[in-house]
């Protein structure tokens, strides 16, 4: 009966995908490929329960999922390990291509990255002549602010990479992607820094548990 269940749900999987699928039967049916011999489903529903959602559960530690009853080491390194390959996915992805004809991209690779991070993280995406992503680095990590991120550090890796544009990124862990006075100073000193040497800044990103938001889109990316 358990393996009928299971064929049932890879069956589903094949023929469309995850349409159709409750959350708790995306990690139902992952959960089946790390622990053969066992009705997985209410600790695919327990995960659900405790971290919230599928973001939760992608987000949480090894250490937070095997709190889960019936999630072992192995069920535990398989979740861990479907956001990380993702997330390299999706750098590969984007990596190369023109950034500015898609900007929700570069918001989704932004948020895909950065949420669920439990530091406050500051990356700079360095951007090509035809605006193609050459490289991304973490800049600082901890409370970002203007004590944290040197524009001296950033215009050396600009030059390094032989960057034309920059964008920012950080994160609000927990919070909401809202701008504070002091991201708006530090967005004006490393702009003014960057246009001193003739590179541009097309955008400064904030990751925030609610969303992103973006200082071009509401026209706070000082000239």
């Amino acid at each position: 009966m358990l393996a009928g269940h299971r064929s049932r749900l890879r069956e589903r999987f094949r023929k469309a995908g995850l349409a159709g699928f409750h959350d708790y039967e995306v990690l139902e049916l992952l959960l089946t490929f790390a622990i053969p011999r066992r009705d997985v489903k209410p600790s695919a529903k327990d995960l659900i329960k405790k971290f919230g959602g599928l973001r939760g559960v992608f987000d949480a530690s090894l250490e937070e999922l095997r709190t889960v009853p019936g999630v072992g080491p192995n069920a535990a390194v398989m979740i861990r390990f479907l956001k990380e390959a993702a997330s390299l996915y999706l750098k590969e992805k984007i990596r190369n291509q023109p950034l500015l004809t898609s900007p929700e991209a570069v918001i989704e690779y932004c948020r895909h990255c950065l949420l669920g991070q439990r530091n406050e993280l500051f990356q700079v995406i360095y951007l090509s002549t035809r605006n193609e992503i050459i490289e991304v680095e973490t800049i600082a990590e901890g409370t970002v602010d203007h004590t944290a991120v040197y524009p001296r550090k950033i215009l050396e890796g600009a030059l390094r990479h032989n960057a034309v544009a920059l964008v920012f990124v950080h994160n609000h862990p927990g919070g909401p992607a809202e701008a504070s006075a002091g991201d708006r100073r530090l967005t004006e000193a490393l702009v003014q820094a960057a246009k001193a040497v003739g590179i541009a800044v097309h955008d400064h990103v904030i990751v925030g548990q609610d969303g992103c938001f973006s200082f071009r889109e509401q026209g706070w990316l000082p000239g």
